[in-house]
């Protein structure tokens, strides 16, 4: 989930990875979402609100610097891939070249904070207070894990420049239930930022990334066991109450009609993470990874009081098989695109015929935009090309006043492989 709040007082974005088919306002039977769901009652809901990739690294790129994957550098071009993301192998990371919205935002005098996943790169230099982010508490990998340090160490949390402590270790995350109170530690420092900026005066810019539906998926105590749907949606739970905290907070000091906020998400949400741990995309075909609808369709809503007008836009895989859609093998579709009726077919199960004069009208109009697209392309350096075992997580600035730092093997780099 992302949450962006912006405004001549403040700004928020809050992004997550939460499906379309997750939100009560959108059908969800499960009423796990009040407060995102009242958000969407007092604010702008968009039922057609798409992501620039499937997966969540490129997907946070694209946000950040308003430019698609292929420009950004987010993307790479190992085999018939492009599709990739950032584990804690990977060499590259965010340009230097690229702008970034806080950079922008400071020029206007705004204070920038992150607060949970960056997912951007992990090492020095592609970290946020390197790309126009004044603070940040928070992750730059995913929490996945635990590791025994052997072969991988176990991903940082840091407090600004600063490593302090790691997951699984000084931040835990049960293995056996999924309790963890990382959410509510993201939660108080979103609020105690909004606090201070506020009695300040001073603009403001935060980008909330909490990761708890990202598997493997935590919760609270207070929420665990909560939900209808096992551990997934007690974290959706937690990750509604928190938005609700966040907007209370906004109206508490006074600043809600001159903050924007912003919902979304990374991309649709996972649907192989295993039982308890996937959510729901609806009715559209597959999730996270997938270029079908059920990837790049996600749940977004803008909320600003005053600004945007009360209940506007409301618009109310597993085990799928599509013959010659959803294969499990890479296959070019560049010159035979398979083109959907998502008015008619919005699960995508009904390829229009190639041979029908509908598929022919809309591969002639759907073309002509590629043409143009492809004459004004500028590609960026590929950032995701390379892995290395050296790279990952071993001496985080700060291990050494901790007593965390680890030796890394020796550099062997190779092509990282990519198969989604």
């Amino acid at each position: 989930m992302r949450l962006l709040c912006f405004g001549s007082h403040g700004a928020f974005s809050l992004l997550f990875q939460m499906g379309w088919g997750d939100l009560g306002v959108f059908g969800q039977p499960a009423m796990e979402t009040p407060n995102l769901d009242l958000m969407a009652s007092q604010g702008m809901l968009f039922p057609n609100f798409y992501t620039a990739n499937p997966l969540c690294s490129p997907s946070r790129a694209a946000l950040l610097t308003g430019r698609l994957p292929i420009r950004n550098g987010f993307y790479t071009t190992n085999a018939h891939a492009r599709n990739a993301y950032t584990p804690q192998e990977i060499v590259g990371g965010i340009s230097k070249d690229e702008i970034l919205l806080p950079q922008i935002l400071k020029k206007k005098g705004y204070v920038s904070k992150i607060v949970g996943k960056w997912h951007l790169g992990h090492r020095e230099q592609f970290l946020p207070l390197n790309h126009g982010f004044d603070q940040w508490f928070g992750a730059p990998n995913c929490h996945f894990g635990p590791y025994n340090h052997t072969y991988r160490p176990n991903i940082p949390l840091y407090n600004n420049s600063k490593m302090v402590g790691r997951y699984y270790e000084e931040f835990e995350i049960s293995e056996k239930t999924g309790e963890s109170n990382l959410t509510q530690i993201y939660l108080e420092e979103g609020l105690n930022f909004i606090r201070h900026q506020a009695m300040a005066r001073q603009p403001f810019f935060l980008y909330w990334a909490a990761d708890a539906t990202h598997a493997p998926v935590y919760a609270s105590k207070r929420f665990l066991g909560k939900s209808q749907r096992g551990r997934y949606g007690d974290a959706v739970m937690e990750l509604d109450y928190s938005v609700g905290q966040i907007l209370s907070w906004l109206v508490t000091l006074g600043i809600d009609k001159t903050t924007f906020v912003f919902f979304t998400s990374d991309n649709g949400a996972a649907l192989t993470s295993g039982p308890h741990q996937s959510g729901s995309n609806g009715p559209f075909l597959c999730g996270k990874e997938t270029t079908f609808e059920g990837g790049m369709r996600e749940p977004a809503i803008a909320w600003w009081p005053g600004r945007i007008p009360a209940g506007t836009g409301i618009n109310f895989c597993p085990g799928q098989e599509v013959a010659g859609v959803t294969t499990h093998t890479q296959q070019e579709h560049t010159m035979q695109p398979l083109i959907f009726h998502l008015g008619r077919d919005p699960g995508e199960k009904y390829p229009i015929s190639v041979l029908s004069e509908e598929y022919l009208a809309v591969l002639r109009r759907v073309t002509s935009v590629v043409e143009q697209h492809q004459k004004t392309l500028i590609p960026g350096q590929p950032q995701l090309n390379m892995c290395d075992l050296a790279v990952m997580n071993w001496s985080p600035p700060g291990c050494e006043q901790l007593g965390k730092c680890l030796k890394p093997p020796p550099s062997q780099p190779w092509k990282c492989d990519w198969p989604h």
